[in-house]
């Protein structure tokens, strides 16, 4: 059997009735040439007798079995067995539309400089889709351009993981899926971008992200905001701390104030935070000065700026402001939160 072109990558425990609909949406893409690989979990709910029933069906469908090890476990094992040089994840309660796969690897074949790509999401159903989500949608649905992605690479996770197509091989030479006791994915994208890895998106809705109460995300340690932090903070630290510039924090509030502690115990200088609230501004946090922004006007090139302000609107103020002053995003500033 010829290999195929893309072999899409499906983690399920207990995935019920939910999974049917995630395996129908994947044989009726409009790009015929790939395998599925149904990794199960530990199943106890009929999902392994749904996957089995799939395979006997249709040759391209496969199914394994991690015994209930895990979804790190899960997701490598699928990427040890996958034969295709592509690989397309998909959760087994979501939906891909038809022409996800032979939207994304148009791109990947047009662009071989790109090492992952994604898609606009939508998630559903409407009624389980809290306002958190919402804005988490709003924002994934607007970092479109390579540029973007990497300029708020540390403010979320750019991709929703079941979006994603990456090329096999340059994840398994950044050692695959890690359990770090965080976020797999934000784990896996980060290593590849410390590698040079060039991103891009589909700018369509190709995948129906499900959201209900007891998603992984939801009920996991492993995605609380503590837990994305010190994501965050591990390899900010490693892109943006070892550059022997002094830290400059925007943002005197609680975010501010994580930061400055957690950029601190990882080697840190941090010399001042920046304010616009008048009432903070010639205060101390600790021994920290707090200063109005407009004094970065007088541009210091040894001082690096990590902006931590998490009200809505104020990124783009932000930003219009530090590039008024003369400075370079990624060069000379990041985000967070």
């Amino acid at each position: 059997m010829a290999a195929p072109e893309i072999s899409v990558v499906i983690p399920v425990r207990n995935g019920g009735a939910r999974l049917r609909e995630a395996l129908d949406s994947i044989a009726a893409q409009t790009f015929g040439n790939w395998e599925c690989l149904i990794v199960d979990d530990g199943s106890t709910d009929g999902s392994r007798r749904a996957a089995d029933e799939y395979a006997a069906a249709d040759a391209r469908f496969k199914t394994l079995s991690v015994g209930g090890s895990g979804l790190v476990a899960a997701l490598n094992a699928g990427l040890r067995a996958a034969r295709a040089p592509l690989i397309a994840r998909m959760d087994a309660d979501d939906i891909s539309v038809p022409s996800r796969l032979e939207s994304q690897v148009a791109l990947m074949r047009a662009r071989p400089e790109i090492t992952l790509c994604s898609c606009l999401v939508r998630m559903f159903p409407d009624e389980s889709v809290g306002e958190g989500m919402k804005l988490y949608e709003e924002w994934l649905n607007s970092v479109v351009d390579e540029a973007d992605i990497l300029r708020d690479f540390f403010v979320e996770s750019p991709f929703a993981h079941p979006s994603v197509m990456f090329r096999r091989q340059a994840v398994i030479d950044a050692g695959g899926y890690l359990d770090n006791g965080w976020a797999e994915d934000y784990d896996l994208w980060m290593r590849l971008r410390e590698r040079g890895a060039r991103f891009a998106k589909v700018p369509e809705v190709l995948l129906l992200w499900r959201d209900y109460p007891e998603r992984m995300s939801r009920s996991d340690a492993a995605y609380t905001l503590p837990r994305f932090r010190k994501l965050k903070a591990k390899y900010l630290a490693g892109a943006y701390l070892n550059k022997g510039k002094a830290a400059v924090i925007w943002g005197a509030g609680r975010e501010g104030r994580w930061w400055c502690a957690e950029l601190s115990m990882r080697g840190a200088d941090v010399r001042r935070f920046a304010d616009v609230d008048p009432d903070k501004i010639g205060h101390k946090i600790g021994v920290i000065p707090i200063v109005s922004y407009e004094e970065l006007a007088d541009r210091n090139p040894d001082e690096f700026i990590f902006c931590a302000v998490g009200a809505r609107g104020a990124r783009p103020l932000i930003r219009s402001k530090l590039l008024e002053f003369g400075y370079v995003e990624l060069e000379d500033f990041i985000f967070l939160a």
